[in-house]
């Protein structure tokens, strides 16, 4: 496993996503996440399954120290005193005394960034978070939040389609992780030539390739999200292999602006 340690926090790479898990599925899905390998986990407040997420930790049975767990706090609840009761609500479904990472899911129009980061680091102080992050942050925002405090990561889409150059300049100048979320532009890099072509030299999927372009860049990770047994334990399957210069130059050649998560209030993207 490769990691990302900043704040006194070591980061896997490659983490286990969890965005429309729910149920019985969630929490199976954790467990054998867990029992893969992964031991990074994603959730987040507006997934409305940190209870089924803490469950899955706890009956896995693995040390909390072992495991770097993140949540995030939604945009209309980032007001100081509503961070706070979203922090502690968290803690009490994941069944835990801290939080690895807490970011700020998407940004606010209306509440004041620097307002909402201070909460988060005085939780930090308080060692409920042990490190502040946002995620859906444009270069701008990115430079108004590392203005305000030492901020983790910004977790954003990314994957072979969607050229994030720009943004992971700004993020490497701050030295703030780039976390991929749909990293696998939901099953679309499949249909690419290039990364078949790639995978066939290794033995490995189209998938399992993405993911290992994406980890082997400076200072991004990847949280792929599956609930079937076969998918979580090939995103795992990637530690076996590493991609040349050359290989890594053909898949930027597929970079675009094919951007998958786009609601009515995300930010004008860069």
């Amino acid at each position: 496993m490769q990691y990302f340690e900043k704040s006194g926090e070591k980061m896997p790479l490659l983490g286990y996503g969890t965005f429309r898990a729910s149920g019985s599925d969630c929490i199976k899905g954790v467990e054998m996440a867990i029992e893969t390998g992964y031991r990074h986990i994603d959730t987040a407040r507006a997934y409305g399954n940190e209870a089924e997420v803490g469950k899955g930790i706890k009956n896995s049975g693995i040390d909390r120290d072992q495991l770097f767990i993140t949540s995030k706090i939604g945009a209309s609840e980032l007001k100081p005193k509503q961070i706070i009761k979203e922090t502690e609500s968290s803690l009490k479904n994941l069944q835990t005394e801290y939080l690895n990472l807490m970011l700020i899911h998407w940004p606010s129009e209306e509440i004041p960034l620097e307002k909402s980061l201070e909460a988060l680091f005085e939780l930090q102080d308080e060692g409920k978070i042990k490190a502040v992050g946002v995620s859906n942050f444009t270069t701008d925002l990115v430079e108004d939040a590392a203005s305000v405090g030492e901020i983790f990561t910004n977790q954003v889409e990314y994957h072979p389609l969607l050229d994030q150059q720009k943004l992971l300049a700004v993020t490497r100048k701050h030295d703030i992780l780039l976390t991929a979320y749909s990293p696998i532009a939901k099953g679309e890099v499949n249909e690419e030539q290039i990364l078949q072509e790639i995978g066939e030299k290794y033995g490995k999927l189209p998938t399992q390739v993405t993911l290992r372009w994406l980890i082997q860049q400076d200072r991004v990770a990847a949280i792929p999200k599956s609930v079937t047994e076969k998918h979580i334990r090939s995103n795992f399957d990637i530690f076996d292999f590493e991609l040349t210069e050359e290989e890594m130059e053909k898949i930027y050649t597929l970079q675009g602006d094919h951007r998958l998560v786009d609601p009515a209030w995300a930010p004008q993207w860069d």
